[in-house]
């Protein structure tokens, strides 16, 4: 049962029902429970006098709670229905101006996460072009792009982890990249302190210099190896300790550079070392590399997806890594980590965008409407669509070739983060208020 309540009446706890066409309001929902001030300014904003209300899916405090008029509960839907239609004619304009406003901020938010991702980019390979000629300023360059990661990541506030539409111009930097975003984000949850994310920053940004010394064909391993070439490949680790003491790196920083294929178990190279032996630094770094490593192989056609890369890992591999960094991880990245193509259980596609550490079963979501330009598509957080969820992980070659297209999946997962406030939900309200 739905009753009519006035505009002025609307209090934090209401389920309320906007009985408007998708493009003259801003939320992802129809139907929602009001759960802030800022949503209200926001549906006060849209010019609708009244609305529909449900008090049995409400929760309010008795004295919140206005009087419901039963007659008007039960004459609501139809009478609501037309007049809601009148009051969506009317005040479409200002509801497509609010939601040109949204688009605008998420568009300033994607540039934003782009450029910074471009700048950290260029000095990574600046950084690597610098160790044969100049291991100092190399050293020097590194040390300066973690430092301004950190600066980014170390404040108040959770964070959200976010794939990007481009990465880089070569897989060596992404994956670099890569590893470093997620291996800090790491460390923050397991309370590193400053040095150590440093000296982890800068190793994980460096894990893989040794193969400056490998021919290409070598370089990335591949299952058509033979034995010299495995014997080969695996010689990176000690270049790059080289190349690292060079540099004149941190101990801890060395210890990464030695230790980033080591596996729990003792399974790893070049010196099978056990958990008991790994710095908890190089255990983050060598889990991190590893799901890269399965998103992002030098073959397209051998990537796994988001979803199914860390399916493996707790499946098949669980024993090679730490299980409390693991867990962690598990519930950082998401059960659908971004980059992840899912189907809704409303039966829409979409792609996982960004995930909040703090909720791993409510992403954000770009979902594929045919309705909507794909220009003007905005993100679904699912933390705010109670009734929406995700029915299950998709192959890029999965999807609908309507869905694919709009979509447009990438054929390599890029990682950066942000800071959780600055989602479009928020951006809206503070636009609305």
């Amino acid at each position: 049962m739905s009753a009519t309540i006035e505009i002025e009446q609307l209090r934090v706890g209401m389920f309320i029902h906007l009985d408007l066409g998708w493009w003259a309001h801003p939320f992802a929902l129809s139907s929602f429970q009001i759960a802030s001030p800022d949503q209200i300014a926001t549906l006060r904003a849209l010019g609708l006098k009244q609305l529909r209300w449900s008090p049995e899916k409400s929760h309010l405090d008795d004295a919140d709670a206005p009087a419901v008029d039963p007659a008007g509960a039960s004459a609501a839907p139809a009478a609501q229905a037309d007049a809601g239609a009148d009051a969506g004619a009317a005040d479409g304009a200002a509801a497509i101006h609010l939601q040109r406003h949204a688009l605008a901020a998420q568009r300033a938010a994607d540039a934003t996460c782009d450029r910074q991702y471009a700048e950290a980019g260029r000095a990574w390979k600046e950084a690597t072009e610098l160790v044969h000629a100049s291991p100092d300023q190399a050293r020097h360059t590194v040390e300066g792009l973690t430092r301004a990661l950190l600066d980014k990541m170390l404040v108040d506030g959770e964070m959200c982890i976010r794939v990007l539409s481009e990465g880089l111009g070569d897989r060596a930097g992404a994956h670099a990249l890569n590893v470093t975003v997620i291996s800090l984000l790491m460390g923050r949850v397991f309370g590193l302190g400053p040095d150590e994310m440093l000296d982890m920053g800068v190793g994980a940004l460096l894990h893989d210099v040794g193969k400056l010394e490998l021919p290409d064909r070598v370089r990335h391993v591949d299952t058509h190896f033979t034995q010299a070439e495995h014997t080969l490949y695996r010689e990176h680790v000690a270049h790059g300790v080289m190349h690292g003491k060079r540099m004149g790196l941190s101990r801890g920083a060395l210890v990464v550079l030695a230790q980033h294929h080591e596996m729990t178990d003792g399974s790893g190279f070049p010196q099978r070392l056990n958990i008991d032996r790994m710095a908890a630094s190089a255990r983050i770094v060598s889990l991190v590399n590893r799901y890269d490593n399965l998103c992002n192989p030098l073959s397209p056609a051998l990537a796994l997806t988001p979803h199914e890369a860390l399916s493996l890992i707790f499946a098949q591999a669980k024993s090679k890594f730490d299980a409390s960094m693991l867990n962690a991880f598990i519930r950082m990245m998401g059960v659908y980590p971004p980059g992840s193509l899912v189907q809704l259980t409303d039966d829409r596609y979409a792609t996982v965008v960004s995930v909040n550490s703090s909720r791993p079963l409510k992403p954000r979501v770009l979902v594929c409407d045919p309705k909507v330009p794909v220009e003007q598509a905005l993100l679904l957080n699912l933390e705010e669509a109670s009734d929406i969820g995700v029915r299950r992980s998709l192959k890029a070659t999965q999807l609908p070739p309507a869905a694919h297209s709009y979509l447009a999946p990438r054929p390599r997962v890029v990682y950066f983060f942000e800071p959780s406030l600055a989602t479009v939900g928020e951006a809206r309200a503070e636009m609305a208020a």
